[in-house]
């Protein structure tokens, strides 16, 4: 291509993707326009699907359709236009609710519900009561879709919004044209996969923060022409670009005012961009992690530009190719010294390259689909349709399963060349039943669906599932090549599995220990995924949660190119994704999630023996309701040349992952838990310098005190000196006594402690997570008293304890208290809000500040208090008033953690993977290194010289040059 000249537009004319109509007995179908307005049709054939199936697919013909409301797409319900030319669907000029542009008004609605319906046709489980709001997509909205459908926004409808789409796992929008014209946005809030969708005009082609789950929200395959604003307006939607064309835009992608993201971009082609390209701020927080490779950029005079401290990265000519582009937090090995830091990588062109060529193969055309229905099969449950589908494999390149469960008894195994379609992998499911005969007992992988070795298979839209009491079992055994692909499948097993009746599977037993069926055992079978023998290929919208198999995906003993975009790996006992033995991976946008029950001790990701794999945008997640510590997220050994990208590992439980990367070989952890770039080459790290610490006290070394603790934090020191601290798990407070240098238990009963306090005269105040608000006094001679809530009132005099971490959950009661609990002697208040006195939960964990905060810290009125976040990786000032409640907050430093202590020069020590220490304008000034990660710095010692480290298992202390405050 030539650089003179203006780029052509986009091609005017989209091609349909489903040509033809499919022929489906469990579909919808909708024929084609009424002529008028066609709302009522098109809502009408969606509710009959919801009705009558709970789930599956409404086919709509050609035609361009009307339409003046909001039409809603219900769970699990897929709309797939067909034709040799797409639908159309119109909002006509100055549509009545559309007009007004500071009041959106949506086209599509994915709905996590439909008002008077439960789950599925026919099934009450988490019913929307009738005469509600219709709720938006949820974390819970699986396998909705909207596919082969333009939507085009006529004059006069500057409030309208093409698609709200906040769902997740397995929905998507797929082969569309959104011509928005005057539009606020063609999507407003999305998830999961975009693919091969074009935005032409609006205020904004995307605008979006995190999704629902808060996984990753992965574009692949699109462009973007003419929007007024920018192409895409987002904050933490953890965006994943992959391939985009940007064209005549003010700018490709803006990061809101004091938002961050984890945002990668890979082979994008940027053309007439006449503001910065990229747009974004908060350029000192870790939280911040932007990474690009491989953009060609012609007309784009200005790369990108740091909203906060107004720096810009010009482009090198008027053409130019960007080998990388990153900014946040480095690190240029295992071990190494973090930084952050900003470059751009970019050298001028004559020419621009061709655009990167999709890896996403094309289907084989639609006139040469067989229906597996039209020779024979069934598709009911029931039979067995083992011996038709295989000779219908032999037969055909090329099959197509509507909507149906076919059950088979033994392995099918594809020709070189074959493909498999089906639309809907919840709705279409190859089934093995428990206890199939050959893959019982002891001996080798046996495959559910096999894929030959070299293969250019291609499998879509289906659904595998194994069941649980099937050992032998791998449901897809994957050997195909570079070529192949993989594209909307669901490995079926655990949670979301749809049965034949319309429900979904129930994973657990009655106290999340097992599967119902104590004869279906979780970890009993091979990865789900199972790519070995130099198979390889393309991997799109995977999820991969069944709690039977020992991994989600295993990557074995090959070499061939293999790329995973938007994987969601979860629930797994032992491993979510597994590299062994192989090279040349791209892994993007992979989700993995560790639930309570099943994944205490869930490894997400293992790397062995392997070299040349990249990891970008991977996000690692424990429930909330989890309480088993884990020491590292990724485990990496005997491995080089690994590429970590915007790694984003996090909890809203108090057990995150103390470690984000493992370095097994060399045994080195990395326990920063967000940054954007890490190599590791396999060489061993370098030693850091020993500098004079300006904090610890001559020759002070690192003490471990006591081990052998579960999870302790929530201690408090008294006046004389002893320091008592709380594990939770098995309802015990420690005495840790400084004279005699011993442990010993105080209270081992119920109620329930989580957090300590300690007043004047010894009494120890223990915020408890029993019933619906607990706070009682204890001393070692005497049972428990509980103490009631007091008023609010100044109290001079006083130390008030607050809870320190989840700053930014906590503000809000940490700035207007509701309640004083006053100890025994009426020295030490803990100031409580609303949350706590009502017993607030979330996602049945409670979860108020008193509880949450891995400690309390000390304070009276008029001194600063230091508030932490683990999440955004901050930590706060503000002053304390006489009444508890704090004031003026202000950012103290780009550093968050779990717990914060303050020494007498004002000095600040924050718990973030090692002990930080910022002297008090901010700056960080020394860090300590502890074994395990502390979660609670207390001051203490008879001279008050001593920081006691609660750190998961162990208790540790250091001499300190200067007293705590």
């Amino acid at each position: 291509m030539v650089i003179a000249g203006l780029a052509a537009p986009l091609p005017a004319s989209p091609v349909s993707y489903y040509t033809q109509r499919l022929d489906d007995p469990r579909a919808v179908y909708v024929a084609g326009p009424s002529g008028g307005d066609d709302t009522s049709m098109l809502q009408q054939a969606i509710n009959q699907l919801q009705e009558t199936k709970g789930l599956g697919i409404v086919f709509v013909g050609p035609g361009r359709y009307r339409i003046n409301d909001t039409l809603y797409i219900w769970p699990s319900c897929r709309v797939v236009g067909w034709g040799a030319e797409r639908p159309v669907i119109v909002l006509p000029a100055n549509t009545p609710g559309f007009q007004d542009p500071s009041r959106e008004k949506v086209m599509f609605f994915f709905a996590g519900g439909r008002p008077g319906f439960g789950r599925g046709a026919g099934h009450a489980r988490n019913p929307v009561a009738a005469g509600t709001p219709v709720p938006d997509a949820s974390p819970g909205t699986f396998y909705s879709a909207l596919s082969n459908i333009d939507i085009e926004v006529e004059e006069g409808n500057p409030g309208a919004v093409a698609v709200r789409a906040r769902y997740a796992q397995h929905c998507f929008l797929a082969h569309m044209d959104l011509r928005l014209g005057p539009a606020l946005a063609g999507i407003h809030e999305g998830g999961n996969v975009v693919e091969d969708v074009r935005f032409f005009g609006g205020r904004y082609g995307i605008w979006t923060s995190k999704p629902s789950p808060g996984w990753q929200f992965t574009v692949i395959d699109s462009a973007f022409e003419g929007q007024r604003e920018a192409a895409i307006l987002e904050r933490e939607a953890g965006l994943t670009l992959i391939r985009p064309h940007f064209l005549r835009v003010p700018t490709a992608v803006a990061l809101e005012p004091d938002k961050a993201d984890e945002l990668w971009i890979k082979d994008a082609r940027l053309e007439e961009v006449s503001g910065p390209a990229f747009l974004f701020g908060v350029e000192s927080n870790p939280r911040n992690e932007i990474n690009m490779e491989g953009s060609t950029c012609r007309d784009v005079p200005v790369f990108a530009v740091l909203r906060d401290s107004g720096r810009r990265f010009s482009g090198p000519g008027k053409a130019y190719v960007v080998k990388t582009f990153s900014h946040g937090l480095h690190y240029s090995d295992i071990g190494a010294l973090p930084r952050i830091e900003t470059s751009l990588d970019a050298t001028p062109a004559a020419t621009l390259p061709p655009p990167v060529a999709s890896d996403l193969p094309e289907l084989p055309a639609r006139d040469t689909w067989v229906n597996v229905r039209d020779l024979g099969a069934k598709g009911d449950g029931v039979t067995d349709d083992t011996d038709l589908i295989r000779k219908a494999i032999e037969a055909h390149r090329t099959l197509y399963l509507p909507c149906g469960f076919y059950v088979v008894r033994d392995a099918l195994t594809l020709r070189p060349d074959s493909v498999m379609i089906g639309l809907h992998p919840g709705a279409t499911q190859i089934i093995l039943r428990d206890n199939t005969p050959g893959y019982q007992g002891v001996g080798p992988p046996k495959a559910l669906l096999e894929a030959p070795k070299g293969g250019s298979n291609i499998v879509v839209g289906l659904g595998l599932y194994t069941s649980g009491a099937n050992p032998r079992a791998v449901a897809a055994l994957w050997k195909a090549g570079a070529g192949s692909m993989m594209n909307d499948v669901r490995f079926l097993g655990g949670h979301g599995t749809p049965k034949p009746d319309g429900s979904r599977e129930n994973p657990y037993n009655n106290n999340h220990t097992a599967d119902p069926d104590p004869n279906r055992r979780w970890d009993s079978q091979y990865p789900s995924l199972w790519v070995t023998e130099g198979g390889g290929g393309t991997f799109l919208d995977i999820w991969t949660p069944s709690t039977f198999a020992q991994a989600g995906m295993l990557v074995s003993d090959t070499e061939t190119g293999g790329r995973v975009y938007e994987m969601s790996s979860e629930h797994h006992v032992r491993h979510e994704v597994q590299v062994r033995n192989s090279a040349h991976w791209c892994f993007y946008a992979l989700q993995t999630e560790a639930e309570r029950g099943e994944s205490g001790l869930d490894l997400p990701l293992d790397i062995d023996s392997s070299r040349d794999i990249t990891i970008a945008n991977l996000h690692i997640y424990r429930v909330i309701s989890m309480f088993q510590p884990f020491p590292w997220a990724v485990n990496v050994s005997n491995s080089r040349d690994i590429r970590f990208r915007n790694v984003h590992c996090y909890s809203n439980s108090k057990v995150s992952y103390d470690s984000a990367v493992f370095d097994q070989t060399h045994n080195v952890h990395l326990r920063q838990r967000e940054f954007a770039w890490l190599n590791l080459s396999g060489k061993p790290p370098e030693r850091r310098p020993v500098t004079r610490s300006p904090v610890l006290a001559q020759g002070a070394k690192v003490e471990k005190l006591a081990g052998g603790f579960y999870n302790i934090s929530g201690g408090a020191a008294a006046s004389k000196g002893d320091f008592y601290f709380v594990d939770a798990h098995p309802q015990t407070i420690y005495h840790w006594d400084p004279a005699s240098r011993q442990i010993s238990t105080l209270s081992n009963v119920p109620p329930e402690p989580v957090n300590i306090a300690v007043d004047k005269a010894g009494n120890l105040v223990v915020v408890s997570y029993a019933g619906k608000v607990a706070v009682y006094s204890l001393r070692p001679e005497r049972n428990s008293v509980p103490i009631e809530p007091d008023i609010v009132a100044a109290r001079a005099g006083k130390t008030f304890f607050l809870p320190v971490s989840d700053w930014r959950l906590n503000r809000e009661s940490l700035s207007r208290p509701a309640a004083h609990f006053v100890s025994p002697d009426g020295t030490t208040i803990l100031p409580a809000g609303t949350d706590f006195l009502n017993g607030a939960t979330s996602w049945g964990v409670k979860s108020s500040p008193q509880i949450r905060s891995f400690g309390l810290v000390s304070a009276v009125p008029g001194q600063t208090v230091y508030v932490t976040d683990e999440a955004e990786l901050t930590t706060w000032a503000a002053a304390l008033n006489p009444d508890g409640s704090l004031r003026d907050f202000h950012l103290f430093a780009e550093q968050g953690g779990e717990g914060v202590a303050v020494d007498s020069r004002g000095n600040v020590f924050i718990a973030a993977g090692q002990i930080q220490i910022y002297g008090p304008s901010g700056k960080l000034i020394d860090s300590i290194e502890i074994p395990e990660r502390p979660l609670q710095l207390v001051f203490g010692g008879a001279d008050g010289r001593t920081l006691f480290v609660p750190a998961r298992t162990s208790l540790y202390s250091v001499r300190m040059r200067y007293r705590g405050r």
